[in-house]
């Protein structure tokens, strides 16, 4: 999509497709390089308090779980459980019992509690593409935009996870889609405009 065409926008239906297909081969040559930006954030995160919320990957999302095993990590992390219709953060430390939530992804099971949003210090999200607005295209359930569109969870920072050629300049948006604070990439930490 290039930041001067002045055509209409596809659908968001269509977009997922394309950068579905468009992630791929670029997660072959940039996925470590993004986890290795991606470290560089958590290292920020944690110089202060609160935990930082990762995300169990789906196929063709960056991994972030070897991060999870630095020992400066232990006890500060937090992944996300779809439940009951919402979104919600549990406590997670690598190699505890997980169990699929209600779209069937590892999710910590309801025992390890639910956590508020002032317990993180940053979120990392996965996203099919965002824009230079912080717009994030993700595979459609509205469950990161439902849990931000409070604002103590706004205030929380949150950063989508993804290739350079993922960023585009602008994206479809609906009036309940939360820009996020940015984006990480193999070629850094980038901010909205």
């Amino acid at each position: 999509m290039a930041p001067d065409d002045a055509s209409p926008l596809p659908g968001k239906t269509a977009l997922r497709e394309q950068f579905k297909l468009r992630r791929l081969p670029l997660l072959a040559s940039s996925e470590a390089a993004i986890r290795s930006q991606a470290a560089t954030a958590l290292e920020r995160a944690v110089a202060g308090r609160g935990r930082v919320g990762l995300y169990w990957p789906l196929a063709g999302e960056i991994d972030l779980r070897p991060l999870a095993l630095s020992p400066r990590l232990d006890g500060r992390l937090a992944l996300p459980a779809v439940i009951a219709g919402r979104l919600v953060y549990r406590p997670w430390r690598p190699g505890e019992p997980l169990q699929a939530d209600a779209c069937a992804i590892p999710a910590p099971p309801p025992a390890a509690g639910e956590l508020a949003a002032g317990d993180l210090a940053l979120l990392l999200v996965p996203a099919l593409a965002v824009d230079r607005q912080g717009v994030r295209l993700g595979y459609g359930g509205g469950w990161f935009d439902r849990l931000r569109s409070s604002s103590a969870w706004r205030a929380v920072p949150a950063l989508a996870v993804l290739p350079w050629g993922c960023l585009v300049e602008r994206l479809p948006h609906d009036p309940w889609d939360v820009p996020l604070a940015g984006w990480i990439t193999e070629q850094g930490q980038g901010q909205p405009r």
